[in-house]
């Protein structure tokens, strides 16, 4: 395994981490800047918009730059926002570290993808962008607790210290580990929005949106579901998402290794599969038991698809495949506001709890129609150019 991916991973938990970890922290930073619980969930909110930007409009700016360049500068600019947030004296100052954190959050997904798939032969590149996104499952793993546990002994500002401490490692990584990889001289922003042109680009963004904003809408209040439907205590509500993060870390894995087989087979029995497991948890959400396993199957389901459909869309915009690569980042946040905001809708109408579960399985199912209509089409057009030998050059 190149050992640039490692660098890559590493890159990515930190910025998982930056992501994730502030909902366990919310109630101490409220008190801290002596806003309401509201005002604070902007925080987590704000990280996501500012995600959908940069992943679009920093994206295209650098399009043109060397890559590994591009890297170590959007991690300096990770540093840099975690480090305003350990440091802020009021809640402006810790938006504005949010922001900029964010603002690296998109392109650096999109455009480590390309970088990963490139130091790879080409029947490995999904599985390369798997490892990277390994970071990312690892942090729902390992590191929110240990952030949460952090920021609960030692103040939450220790926390982000912490994350910008894992910054620092991962940008020292990226420039001793990461090769140098650069676009042909043939790109530019114009032949990257060109890309858009392809119907299929547009079809595996909206299967991003509806099959993550699936699993976004049974996870957002998995909390609730837990306690109030399953009958958990709230101290196992920690432990209970560990397991969601396994299933997270293994579906990655198990799906990166698949879709170097087949892209669209992979994506269309992973959908089909989380469709099943969460009507399945839906219909058995008071049995803590089948709660356990549907949880762990959530959430190998739910990112089993990840590596797949970075790769489908890097596939179809072949030609310049970098900013729709970091458009798909954008894509997964536009699918975990959606489904957060879907299931709400369903738990104000006085559905239940488990009724943002079956708001889940509603759009996964619309993924899933999504992807069948895109596999068909594909089958009927000329095959793609690939990705590896076409885009990047390795120097």
């Amino acid at each position: 395994m190149p050992l640039g991916l490692v660098a890559l991973a590493l890159g990515g938990f930190g910025i998982g981490l930056t992501e994730f970890v502030i909902m366990g922290l919310l109630p101490d930073v409220a008190t801290d800047f002596a806003v309401t619980e509201a005002a604070a969930g902007w925080l987590i909110t704000g990280y996501a918009l500012s995600v959908v930007v940069g992943a679009l409009f920093l994206t295209a700016a650098v399009t043109r730059l060397p890559r590994k360049h591009v890297l170590i500068g959007l991690m300096v600019l990770f540093i840099a926002g975690n480090l305003l947030s350990a440091i802020a004296a009021d809640y402006p100052s810790m938006m504005i570290g949010r922001i900029i954190a964010a603002l690296c959050h998109g392109a650096f997904f999109g455009i480590g993808s390309v970088v990963a798939a490139s130091i790879v032969e080409k029947s490995k590149q999904a599985g390369a962008i798997a490892i990277m996104f390994t970071g990312l499952t690892a942090a729902n793993v390992l590191g929110v607790p240990f952030g949460t546990f952090l920021g609960q002994n030692f103040g939450w500002r220790s926390t982000f210290w912490a994350i910008t401490v894992i910054g620092v490692a991962a940008l020292i990584g990226l420039i001793a580990l990461v090769p140098n990889v650069r676009v042909t001289a043939a790109s530019s922003i114009r032949r990257e929005l060109g890309a858009f042109r392809s119907g299929q680009v547009w079809l595996s963004l909206l299967v991003t949106i509806f099959g993550f904003g699936g699993m976004f809408g049974a996870f957002t209040y998995i909390a609730y579901t837990l306690t109030e439907v399953s009958g958990f205590a709230e101290s196992a509500v920690p432990w209970l998402l560990v397991i969601f993060g396994v299933g997270l870390f293994l579906g990655n894995m198990i799906g990166g290794t698949a879709a170097d087989r087949n892209v669209d087979r992979t994506l269309l029995v992973i959908l089909g599969g989380l469709v099943l497991v969460l009507v399945l948890f839906a219909l058995t959400a008071g049995n803590q038991a089948v709660t356990i396993a549907s949880l762990l199957f959530m959430g190998g389901f739910g990112f089993a698809s990840v590596p797949g459909l970075q790769m489908r869309i890097m596939g179809y915009a072949s030609s310049a495949p970098t900013l729709a690569s970091s458009a798909n980042i954008g894509a997964f946040n536009l699918g975990n506001a959606l489904g957060a905001w879907l299931g709400g809708l369903t738990i104000s109408a006085g559905l239940g709890y488990a009724s943002s579960i079956w708001a889940g399985a509603a759009l996964t199912a619309l993924a899933l129609a999504v992807m069948i209509v895109a596999a068909v089409s594909a089958r009927r057009n000329t095959p793609r150019v690939p990705l590896h030998d076409d885009v990047l050059v390795k120097h």
